[in-house]
C-alpha cells in the first residue's frame, strides 16, 4: 500500500506492507470562508462579549502569536484582529512572538508569519524568557516558583492570544493558555512547568485534560494575568482552518479541545511491532527537539522491545540554540539520561524534552530519517535510517514474518491509543 507522510513541506511517500494498520483521524474540510468564519467568531465568541465592543480607542492592545515551530495561521488571525479593532491606533498594538525558550523569529520570518503590511505597520517583539528587564513578577505559583510573564503583555490594556488547539504530549491539548504559560514566560517560570516531576507526572500525556499537572500549572499562572479574549483554530492535515474558537479563554479553549478530541482519538486493538510516524511536517519538523513529539505519540501503541522509525525533515538542525543536543553529551544510554533528569540538582532548560524521549526509548528502539547526518542522529542516542522500507525489511529479523505495523502519517496531530480488555486506557 502507498501512503504520504506529513514530512517538510512536500511530503514522504511509502510503500507498505498491505496489512499495516493506518492511524489518521478522518480529514475533515476546511472551513469554506476561512474569514468570515474568524470574523463571525470574534462577533460571536463563546463566554464573552464581542470583541469589537470590548476594547476602547484608547487601550494598548497585546496580541500574542505562537512562534515559527507552529502552523498557526498567524498571517490570517492577526490582520483579521487588527481589522476587527479598527478604531483602536496600530501604533496602540503589540505582536508579542511567544518563543517560549525557543529562538529568535527573524524579519523575515516575520514576514512568512504575519505577512508584510504586518511587519510594516505593527510593533512586533520576540519573547526573551531570560531578559528579566523585559518581564514582570505578576505573583507565585504553588508549584514553587515566581511567576514572570513578558512585559508588553502583563502592561497592556487589552491581552489576545491566539493559536490553534492539537493534541499535545504532555499537557493533554495545545493552544488556549499554553499560548501564555510557557509562550511568553520567564525561564525560572518554564523550568518549573517543565521539571522532571511535571512531565514524569503519568496524567500529563496526550488528550488529557482532567487532572494534568501540566494543564493545572498553566490555567493557573494564566488566572495571575488573564487573556482579555482567545482567538483559536484547528486544522487538518493540509493546515487549513476546520473550525475557530473564540471567546473567554478557559470556556473556548474548552470547547476547542472537546471538538479537536473527537476527531484525533483513535483507538487501536493492540499495540505493534513497529510504528512508523511523522512529525507533523513542516513547521513542527524543523528540528530533532521538535520531533520527540512524533515519537512520543507512536509510543502509545508500540510493544515493549518493539521499533518506532519518525520521519522528521529537521531542516534547522537539532537545532543549534538552547541545551537539547548538549544534554546527550552526559550520558550513554536512555536510562542513563532518565536517571540523570530526575536527579533533583540537575536542571537545564530542554531537559524536558530529552526525558520524554529518553522515556520513549527505554520503551523502544528509535529510528529517525531525517535530513541531519547520521552523526548528529547518533549523538541524540537514535539509530539513523536513510531508507524506511529497507529498515522495516531489516527488522523482519527481528520480529518475525508475522511483523505488525502501523503508521501515523499526521504524527502527532493523533492521539492514537490502546484500550485493554478491561476498558482501561494505556500507553
Amino acid at each position: 500500500m502507498e501512503t504520504t507522510l506529513l514530512y517538510g513541506k512536500e511530503g514522504l511517500k511509502l510503500n507498505l506492507p498491505e496489512n499495516t494498520f493506518v492511524v489518521e483521524p478522518n480529514n475533515l474540510p476546511g472551513v469554506e470562508n476561512k474569514e468570515q468564519a474568524i470574523l463571525d467568531a470574534l462577533r460571536n465568541p463563546i463566554g464573552a462579549p464581542s470583541l469589537k465592543e470590548s476594547v476602547k480607542a484608547t487601550d494598548k492592545v497585546a496580541i500574542v502569536i505562537s512562534d515559527i515551530t507552529r502552523p498557526t495561521p498567524n498571517d490570517v488571525l492577526v490582520p483579521l484582529l487588527i481589522e476587527e479593532l479598527d478604531h483602536v491606533p496600530l501604533e496602540n498594538f503589540v505582536i508579542i512572538n511567544g518563543t517560549g525558550t525557543h529562538r529568535d523569529q527573524t524579519e523575515e520570518e516575520f514576514v512568512q508569519m504575519l505577512g508584510q503590511w504586518v511587519v510594516d505597520h505593527i510593533k512586533i517583539v520576540n519573547n526573551h524568557c531570560h531578559d528579566l528587564d523585559s518581564l514582570v513578577n505578576v505573583g507565585r505559583s504553588k508549584f514553587g516558583c515566581d511567576v514572570y510573564l513578558n512585559k508588553d503583555y502583563v502592561e497592556a490594556d487589552f491581552r489576545i492570544v491566539t493559536g490553534f488547539i492539537e493534541p499535545h504530549f504532555f499537557a493533554g491539548f495545545s493552544g488556549g493558555p499554553k499560548g501564555i504559560m510557557p509562550g511568553i514566560a520567564g525561564i525560572e517560570t518554564i523550568m518549573t512547568f517543565h521539571n522532571a516531576r511535571m512531565i514524569g507526572d503519568p496524567r500529563s500525556t496526550w488528550g488529557n485534560m482532567v487532572d494534568n499537572p501540566v494543564q493545572e500549572m498553566t490555567r493557573e499562572i494564566n488566572a495571575m494575568c488573564k487573556p482579555h479574549f482567545m482567538l483559536n483554530v484547528t486544522l487538518n492535515r493540509e493546515k487549513e482552518i476546520t473550525n475557530v474558537f473564540a471567546g473567554e479563554l478557559y470556556e473556548a479553549h474548552d470547547k476547542g479541545c472537546a471538538f479537536a478530541k473527537e476527531h484525533a482519538m483513535i483507538r487501536c486493538k493492540e499495540r505493534f511491532d513497529v510504528v512508523i510516524t511523522s512529525n507533523s511536517g513542516y513547521p513542527l519538523d524543523q528540528n530533532l527537539y521538535q520531533a520527540v513529539k512524533g515519537m512520543s505519540a507512536a509510543h502509545k501503541i508500540v510493544k515493549e522491545g518493539g521499533s518506532i522509525i519518525v520521519a522528521s525533515e529537521c531542516s534547522d538542525g537539532l537545532p543549534d540554540h538552547g541545551n537539547y543536543s548538549k544534554i546527550f553529551q552526559f550520558a550513554e544510554t536512555p536510562q542513563e539520561l532518565l536517571d540523570l533528569i530526575n536527579d533533583p540538582d540537575f536542571k537545564m532548560f530542554d531537559q524536558w524534552q530529552v526525558q520524554k524521549q529518553a522515556v520513549t526509548q527505554v520503551w523502544a528502539d528509535v529510528y529517525v530519517y531525517s535530513k541531519l547526518t547520521d552523526e548528529q542522529v547518533k549523538g541524540a542516542i537514535l539509530m539513523p535510517t536513510h531508507d524506511i522500507e529497507k529498515t522495516l525489511e531489516e527488522l523482519k529479523e527481528k520480529y518475525g514474518p508475522e511483523m505488525t505495523i502501523a503508521v501515523l502519517p499526521l504524527g502527532p496531530l493523533t492521539i492514537p491509543y490502546v484500550e485493554e480488555r478491561r476498558g482501561s486506557v494505556v500507553g
